[in-house]
């Protein structure tokens, strides 16, 4: 059972508290945080069955099953970030350490977000909700006792803090956790077409240009899609204008962007949600993150200096990189199921 905090409905709003992450010495500062992951990681093997599943509305999503030897253990979903899917290792690293704890892990790929197009004239957005929490009823209604949390990065994270609020108070599941969320995506969008985030801008509309193409591929769009546009945008604003606002049913990607932005209702979140961020997250400024007031009760966010965005790497006990996010992560998650000694022994690094 998912170990219970009285001390909720005794606060007037959420916490913002201090990290202990400290970055490695060789990899100071957002830009080598957010970079070196993809270049110096290896990857993360791991044991993995795909299953596909046919949604409510006759498309279809895939689910990434890691740990099914741990019969009866608790359930963790993952939902990856922008451009992200089965192979992202931040994704797989966390995977691969709760499977080694006892858990189960059902890793979502959002809709459209793989090798073949969906049938839908749709795309997973920030806002797209839908499957995550069909997958939650899903395995709800398969196991009624079973504790089931739910991790997302990115907006992953933003798509996630979202879920939960739509779910209110009888979510199906116990405990969240959102690392590098974009509370504010208008901001957001703006911040990555200035400066050094345009790099990263320009690497994540290459993906997204491929989803474009795969769908196009398979048929075609509505006529509401500016298609050229979309493959010729150098922004996010002109890609969401151009694909995601209108194949998605908003008028414009202003419209998108105020109506999917978390950070308008992470005030209204009753399931106990950590949310892990840093400041100096180059895909956003630091006027993006919350204040405490801003904060749902049963909502924490635990705020580091350095970090970048989805990078969080340290240094280990013994000299070697350590991928602090995800044992953070775990760790969390491992204490809120009553396994607090052996989940600070991993936050601490004993067994890093």
């Amino acid at each position: 059972m998912i170990a219970a905090d009285s001390s909720f409905s005794a606060r007037a709003h959420g916490l913002v508290v201090a990290s202990r992450f400290k970055p490695h010495p060789l990899l100071p500062g957002a830009h080598l945080q957010t970079i070196a992951p993809a270049f110096i990681r290896p990857r993360v093997e791991l044991a993995m069955r795909i299953e596909r599943l046919e949604t409510p509305d006759d498309d279809f999503v895939d689910i990434g099953w890691i740990g099914e030897h741990n019969l009866g253990g608790p359930i963790a979903t993952l939902v990856h970030g922008l451009g992200g899917g089965f192979e992202s290792q931040y994704l797989r690293g966390l995977a691969r350490l709760l499977a080694a704890f006892g858990w189960r892990v059902a890793l979502l790929q959002l809709r459209g977000g793989g090798e073949q197009p969906n049938k839908l004239p749709r795309s997973y957005h920030h806002g797209d909700t839908v499957d995550l929490r069909w997958l939650w009823h899903r395995l709800r209604a398969l196991e009624p006792q079973t504790p089931i949390a739910a991790v997302g990065w990115s907006l992953g994270g933003n798509l996630l803090l979202r879920a939960l609020h739509e779910e209110g108070a009888h979510a199906p599941v116990s405990l969240a956790v959102a690392a590098s969320v974009p509370f504010k995506l208008r901001d957001c969008a703006e911040h990555m077409n200035r400066g050094f985030a345009r790099v990263y801008q320009h690497h994540l509309l290459a993906g997204l240009r491929q989803i474009v193409r795969r769908k196009l591929a398979a048929g075609p769009l509505p006529d509401s899609v500016d298609v050229r546009q979309a493959l010729s945008a150098r922004s996010f604003f002109e890609f969401d204008d151009a694909f995601t606002a209108p194949l998605n049913g908003f008028r414009n990607a202003i419209d998108y962007y105020e109506r999917t932005s978390c950070g308008a209702i992470v005030h209204d979140i009753r399931v106990p949600t950590l949310i892990v961020q840093a400041e100096d997250d180059p895909f956003m400024s630091p006027g993006c993150v919350p204040a405490a007031s801003a904060l749902a009760p049963q909502v924490t966010l635990e705020v580091s200096a350095s970090g970048g965005h989805v990078g969080f790497v340290g240094l280990g006990r013994r000299g070697q990189l350590d991928w602090w996010l995800e044992q953070r992560i775990a760790a969390h998650l491992q204490a809120a199921l009553g396994r607090a000694a052996l989940a600070e022994d991993w936050l601490n690094g004993v067994a890093a």
